[in-house]
């Protein structure tokens, strides 16, 4: 997959893709990114990105022609095109999925007040949102992307089961994970988890993610299509909460 991000600060992203599994993904060619600075496509000598917004405002808003050319040169006939914008469609594990399959994306990262409307009219695909609030710019909303997105590459994450119990894989949360000590405080590892019995592991995960999120995330149950026999156990799990929620109000 080739990802080509534009933006002001190019210089943000190079810890990003030399750590961790970016570093990886892009040593051993799983991703292909390429980094480039908006200013090389803004006139000269200034090479100004921004100006004055029409009708007044406190702030300043990026104009359009930069980012046009930018787009227009940097992208091919199979190039998706994504605003990182608090406008856009709200990130999703589909979403995140959906992309992974494109083999081109470009990924715009505007700052100030936001782009020039007719930008998104002319050379934008869609727009995305990591969440109902504003950041400084689009670059942090990239960096969650491109991390989102690598993680359904094929050789990226070293075990694909990372990957197949990730929360909202299923539509449900992942279940607890626990590593030695065996015991932190006084909380011990749950004894199915030293038993050596993977049925009985296995059981306990899917009734622990379901549980989860009953307790966290209950809207995603609303939206998810359960088998029967994850029914059943969040039948039996709603019956042992009730107790405890009792008390609780």
């Amino acid at each position: 997959m080739r990802v080509t991000i534009v933006t002001i600060f190019p210089e943000l992203f190079a810890p990003l893709l030399s750590t961790s599994l970016l570093g990886r993904a892009v040593e051993k060619g799983f991703l292909e990114v390429h980094v480039v600075d908006l200013r090389q496509f803004a006139e000269p000598p200034h090479h100004v990105v921004d100006d004055e917004p029409y009708g007044g405002g406190a702030g300043m808003v990026m104009q359009a022609p930069p980012w046009i050319r930018a787009v227009r040169e940097l992208s091919g006939p199979d190039t998706w095109k994504i605003l990182l914008s608090p406008q856009g469609q709200t990130l999703s594990e589909a979403k995140v999925r959906e992309l992974s399959t494109r083999p081109d994306c470009l990924f715009l990262c505007a700052r100030y007040e936001g782009v020039d409307e007719r930008v998104r009219r002319t050379v934008v695909d869609e727009e995305i949102s990591i969440g109902d609030y504003v950041v400084a710019g689009g670059e942090v909303p990239a960096m969650v992307l491109l991390e989102a997105v690598s993680r359904q590459l094929p050789g990226v994450v070293g075990r694909s089961s990372s990957v197949e119990n990730d929360s909202f894989r299923s539509g449900i949360l992942d279940f607890p994970h626990y590593t030695r000590p065996r015991d932190v405080e006084g909380m011990a590892v749950p004894d199915v988890l030293l038993s050596g019995n993977h049925a009985a592991i296995e059981h306990w995960r899917q009734r622990e993610a379901l549980r989860s999120t009953l307790r966290k995330r209950p809207d995603l149950l609303a939206q998810t299509d359960l088998t029967a026999a994850q029914e059943a156990l969040l039948r039996e799990i709603q019956v042992e909460d009730e107790p405890h929620a009792k008390v609780k109000s």
